[in-house]
């Protein structure tokens, strides 16, 4: 095999790995790295930030189960890129970050810009290393796209200075392309029968289908585990669109931590089969010792803490788990379903009716209208993002993109260009508050270079305003939240983009249709109104409790 040098050895591997696109910033100390990889078939795609970039990575790796891939310099470049490391972390998103770095050997600017980025990507990474030589490189490249895949997926990061990328190997491994990931195994004979015998003796067992289970590899043991057994089951945020959220057993998505309608449904549970829990991700119910009993069902053990703390575990690859099970018990379970049955009318209630004016429910439901089944729904984090968790039905997997585990702010406008390159012929809507579009609003000017199909929804309010919400439903002041906003629809337009102002609430379906019948980038600018949030307190329950009459329930 002819000499490589390390640069190309990485490029060499990500292409073994899959990786299609590259997302960063470039700079002096990736030159090497920039010629790899235009010497490749991997598209790179020069973003406006480093942040940007890593969360179209790692929304990359969600929708594909492939790495991701984001390429960044050094210091000022590596620390943007943190932000979007630590979002790939919490939400087990697979990607690999390669940032440059000085000379490895020899140092001739002091410390100009040298920071101590393996130290600093440590805490929001599975792995994080640097490359010493191209020999070395063949194998540790190899081993850390690897692991962005084994086990819980998530990011790893690879240095490499610039005197390790030129670094030259005659010895070299062809790497197989696409090789298969981890092993997958089902947990013991007797734990499953174990497992199984409890949830049969349970008079109200409830499922609850968290963020683990929405994952490549496990949507179609999980419907038919459903649809078998007939068990009603619940989500987390980050769960939704595992199963079809209009599915007849689908008694909604936990948006809160209490005091919703699914809340109602868990307190009449017996027995809570958690599938794919992680508690990154916001609690979905509090435990409590007087609580029903919780059965782990995960790919990793649990990790107790003072909300989350099961009675019994079982652990193994969530569609061997699913499929060993069903081989134990393909019947439906004998089970009390009638405590959930108006629960279920409760659900799909709420996610077919009308909000006021500009409260958001209405945006939701009209979105929903707007888009087909596996139409993609992007969002950024603020207040509304709980009412899409709540009433926006996902139909189909990875259709609703939210973000709550770290929850960051900036995510949804670079996760919906991910998802219209991922996806160019289905439609894509990215929802953003107006704090958090303009965090990363420059990459309109990726997307228009891009020549995608997005329609982007910027809800204004000219705030911050889930906090001004939190401050005002505890009876404090309105401090620190407001701010002024550009004409969005003018910067759209000097972006290159359509824009358009939503003027009143009966025109937002045309507004939809008309930039969904177009190609190219349409932002929308529309009105958003938080006053009529009270519901998602957690100390009332929503507007149709006073229908919720259940057997043991009390008000």
């Amino acid at each position: 095999m002819s000499k490589r040098n390390s640069a190309q050895i990485v490029v060499d591997a990500m292409e073994a790995a899959g990786v299609e696109t590259v997302f960063g910033v470039p700079g002096e100390e990736t030159l090497e790295l920039l010629e790899a990889l235009d010497r490749s078939s991997i598209r790179f795609v020069v973003t406006r930030h480093e942040q940007a970039a890593g969360f179209m990575a790692a929304t990359m790796g969600r929708l594909t189960g492939r790495p991701g891939a984001c390429l960044t310099t050094l210091g000022p470049g590596a620390c943007n890129a943190v932000t979007a490391a630590a979002f790939a972390h919490l939400g087990a998103m697979p990607v690999l970050f390669v940032s440059g770095q000085k000379p490895l050997h020899v140092r001739e600017q002091g410390l100009f810009q040298l920071l101590d980025v393996v130290e600093l990507m440590t805490p929001v990474t599975k792995d994080t290393r640097t490359l010493v030589s191209a020999r070395r490189a063949q194998f540790e490249v190899r081993d850390a796209l690897r692991r962005t895949q084994l086990g819980r997926r998530g990011p790893v990061h690879l240095e490499l200075p610039m005197d390790v990328a030129e670094d030259e190997d005659a010895g070299g491994v062809a790497f197989p392309r696409d090789e298969p990931t981890a092993p997958r195994s089902a947990p013991s004979r007797r734990d499953l029968e174990a497992a199984l015998e409890e949830i049969e003796q349970a008079q109200r067992p409830l499922l609850l289908v968290g963020a683990g289970a929405n994952q490549h590899g496990c949507f179609e043991a999980l419907r038919e585990l459903v649809d078998r057994w007939q068990i009603p089951f619940v989500t987390t945020q980050m769960g939704k669109g595992a199963v079809s959220d209009r599915h007849d057993a689908c008694v909604g998505t936990c948006a809160v931590s209490a005091g919703d309608f699914p809340h109602r449904a868990i307190a009449e549970a017996d027995l809570i089969v958690m599938l794919g829990h992680d508690v990154v991700e916001k609690p979905p119910f509090v435990m409590s010792a007087d609580g029903p009993r919780v059965l782990h069902v995960a790919q990793e053990p649990a990790q107790l803490d003072a909300v989350y703390f099961p009675q019994r575990e079982l652990v193994g690859s969530l569609p061997e788990t699913a499929t060993a099970l069903l081989e134990l018990r393909s019947s439906p379970l004998e089970m009390d379903r009638e405590p959930f049955r108006l629960l279920v009318k409760v659900n799909r209630d709420s996610m077919n009716g009308d909000g006021p004016d500009w409260d958001p429910r209405r945006t939701v439901h009209e979105i929903r209208d707007f888009l087909p089944d596996n139409g993609i729904v992007s969002l950024d984090n603020g207040l509304y993002k709980i009412w899409f968790a709540r009433e926006y039905p996902a139909l189909q997997p990875n259709t609703l993109l939210l973000d709550n585990a770290l929850a960051t702010m900036g995510a949804g406008l670079p996760a919906g260009m991910a998802a219209a390159l991922v996806h160019p012929n289905r439609p894509v809507v990215a929802v953003c508050g107006d704090g958090g579009f303009l965090m990363n609003s420059a990459e309109l000017e990726t997307a228009v270079r891009l020549e995608l199909d997005l329609t982007i929804l910027v809800l204004r309010d000219d705030a911050l305003g889930m906090i001004g919400w939190k401050q005002e439903s505890e009876g404090r002041e309105r401090i620190g939240v407001s701010f002024g906003n550009p004409d969005f629809v003018a910067l759209a337009e000097a972006y290159g983009a359509r824009g358009r102002r939503v003027e009143r609430p009966d025109d937002l379906p045309d507004a939809l249709r008309s930039a969904g019948s177009r190609r190219g980038v349409h932002l929308l600018e529309v009105p958003v109104d938080y006053s009529r949030s009270e519901s998602l307190l957690g100390d009332e329950l929503p507007r149709r409790s006073a229908e919720l009459s259940l057997t043991g329930s009390g008000d």
